[in-house]
């Protein structure tokens, strides 16, 4: 790939790290990542991998900016309350690389149309602020052969891991979402979140994201990343894969979407 002059100047910084340099920048530019959620997380992630140079980046949210996202959702501003998040980000992406390609999917994920949408990716990053959500994305990933790095905050805590077909995934992690009591874990809105424990974690995540495109460093697939801001304490644990696992155990009983509910609404 021929990189034009403001290219050069643009990922100047990359192409001099023996890591990155020219052929990894190409690599870059030519990624596809879908972003799953456009809020506090998605903010640094989407911000860093325009930076990067992540050629084509896919935002997934159905949500509008509201006042109460600002305390952590950098990539959106008081001016744009009241727009689609999607477009919130796609305008702010234009301000800090016009040359990325922006793909806005301004919907909810669900059964009838995740794995759909997920094939056209390389990487998907899941910054969704729900359980069923990330089950879904999990699954759509699994079916899809497709690598996702998945990250989560709650108050003053992050976790962040990668999965990899062939090791172990969400499931394996969090167990059957049956047996998951997803009304006994609170969300930000009810619990609160540290406003710049989005922006911590999601810039490890956008890290996870591109040593992955780059395919360099140590991958953090099969393991968990887990951040403690009050303790300022970060500690990798170790998932093992769950051979009981229902979608990609020995014996797995799941073979499609389908477990997931359609949206009603």
């Amino acid at each position: 790939m021929n990189f034009s002059e403001d290219q050069i100047q643009r990922y100047s910084r990359h192409i001099i790290l023996q890591e990155v340099g020219g052929v990894g920048q190409e690599r870059l530019l030519n990624a596809k990542v879908l972003v799953i959620g456009a809020g506090g997380l998605g903010s640094s992630l989407i911000q860093y991998m325009s930076a990067a140079g992540v050629g084509t980046i896919g935002v997934v949210d159905d949500d509008i900016v509201d006042l109460t996202n600002l305390q952590r959702q950098v990539i959106h501003n008081t001016e744009r309350i009241g727009w689609l998040k999607t477009e919130s980000a796609k305008f702010a992406i234009s301000l800090i690389n016009p040359d990325i390609k922006v793909v806005t999917h301004s919907f909810r994920l669900e059964q009838t149309n995740a794995l759909d949408l997920i094939k056209n990716y390389d990487i998907v990053a899941d910054g969704s602020d729900n359980f069923s959500t990330r089950f879904l994305v999990n699954d759509a990933c699994f079916f899809a052969k497709k690598t996702l790095v998945s990250a989560m905050i709650l108050r003053f805590e992050g976790q962040l891991a990668t999965f990899k077909v062939g090791d172990s995934c969400y499931r394996c992690f969090c167990g059957d979402t049956t047996n998951f009591l997803y009304n006994d874990i609170p969300s930000c809105g009810q619990a609160g979140v540290f406003g710049a424990m989005a922006g911590i974690v999601g810039s490890l995540q956008a890290t996870e994201v591109l040593k992955e495109i780059l395919k360099i460093g140590d991958s953090l697939s099969g393991n968990l990343l887990v951040i403690d801001a009050l303790k300022m304490n970060i500690r990798k644990v170790r998932l093992k894969q769950d051979k009981e696992c229902k979608l990609c155990g020995k014996n797995a009983s799941i073979h499609d979407l389908s477990i997931h509910p359609v949206c009603q609404d």
